[in-house]
């Protein structure tokens, strides 16, 4: 691997082809083969502390089919928010990575995503990969792990020392997934995890809840909880805020990531504490703070270490529209357990360590 030298040019270790390949979106239904399609576009050179990022594997995350849906007609973008890959070329200011580094994160939602061959970011974002995950396993975790992580300790404020219950409504998703891990392995909390189906009800188990209950969850929770839930995380709001006000304890907390679909003020006589989560806060107002590239790194170093797993379900190739639109179709149905990861880039090598398609 080439030394990080004083000197930060945009260099590369070896010569970079003129253009790549990107997947465009142009709104419309997933289903629609004008929906997502194909393109070349000319390489970027990094500048500042971007770095350039050869892409080896992309997941697709809710936010990807709520942008693609609202995209306007005649207008398209490059959508993708995670990505996994190895560092192409530097910034003149880059200082955190070296050319051969092999990278992950997940992006901004202002600038052009991750479905391309190559892509900018700015390196404050970004984190080493995880040694021992292949492209395709490490590509599930960075966009789900950073809002579980700042859901549970920026938010909520929680230490390895707090006690009580953790309600999670959406508990089988890719965030839910990591706030139930994330939560058994740095905080004393016992986790409620919403889940229905059976194969969901099996793997929030795996993920390691305490206790599983269906969606109309007032009842059971109220069995398991009599005092009330001192916590909720919530990626599944609408519909679901009487049920919350009725097993929240007073001066408890709930953290959304999605909109509330109104009815906040059933929250009031128990002078509940309300906290939004966006984990594109940082990256979009305050492009110097380093906390997602640092907290990045410490979920490498849980997931190198066994502390966290992998929450890739679903593993797509090769990377093309046609493979894109059916991750999309995944997605939008809403009963995803886990992520759904797509790899297979063109003129690359295979994944660290191949992964059967499931």
């Amino acid at each position: 691997m080439p030394e990080h030298t004083e000197i930060h040019r945009p260099t590369s270790a070896v010569p970079l082809p003129s253009e790549m390949l990107a997947v465009e979106a142009f709104g419309g239904a997933a289903a629609d083969p004008s929906s997502l399609r194909e393109v070349a576009l000319p390489i970027p050179s990094p500048t500042g502390v971007d770095i350039l990022v050869e892409v080896h594997a992309v997941s697709v995350n809710p936010v990807d089919v709520k942008v693609r849906a609202g995209i306007a007609p005649k207008h398209s973008q490059v959508l993708g928010y995670d990505a996994v890959g190895v560092v192409r070329a530097l910034g003149e200011s880059s200082r955190r990575f070296s050319v051969g580094d092999r990278v992950f994160y997940a992006g901004q939602i202002d600038r052009p995503g991750t479905n391309s061959q190559f892509h900018i970011v700015n390196e404050n974002i970004v984190g080493h990969a995880p040694a021992r995950l292949s492209d395709a396993e490490a590509a599930a975790i960075p966009l789900t792990a950073i809002t579980a992580w700042e859901s549970l300790f920026d938010r909520l404020r929680l230490t390895l020392t707090s006690r009580g219950t953790l309600l999670v409504i959406g508990a089988a998703g890719g965030v839910g997934s990591l706030v139930i891990q994330l939560a058994k392995a740095r905080t004393g909390l016992e986790a409620i995890a919403v889940a229905s189906r059976p194969e969901s009800i099996s793997w929030v188990q795996e993920m390691g809840a305490d206790h599983v209950v269906g969606r109309d969850f007032m009842p059971e929770v109220q069995q398991i909880a009599p005092d009330g839930v001192d916590y909720i995380f919530t990626a599944y709001t609408p519909g679901n805020m009487e049920a919350m006000a009725s097993v929240i304890t007073p001066h408890g907390e709930i953290v959304s990531i999605d909109e509330s679909g109104g009815g906040i003020d059933a929250l009031k006589s128990k002078s509940v504490t309300w906290h939004w989560e966006l984990m594109f806060t940082r990256p979009m107002f305050e492009p110097k703070d380093a906390s997602q590239h640092e907290l990045l790194n410490e979920v490498a170093r849980m997931l190198d270490a066994g502390e966290l797993r992998t929450t890739m379900t679903k593993h797509l190739r090769p990377f093309s529209s046609t493979t894109l639109r059916k991750a999309h179709e995944i997605v939008e149905t809403s009963a995803t357990i886990g992520k759904v990861v797509v790899s297979g880039f063109p003129l690359q090598e295979n994944d660290v360590r191949s992964v059967d398609d499931q």
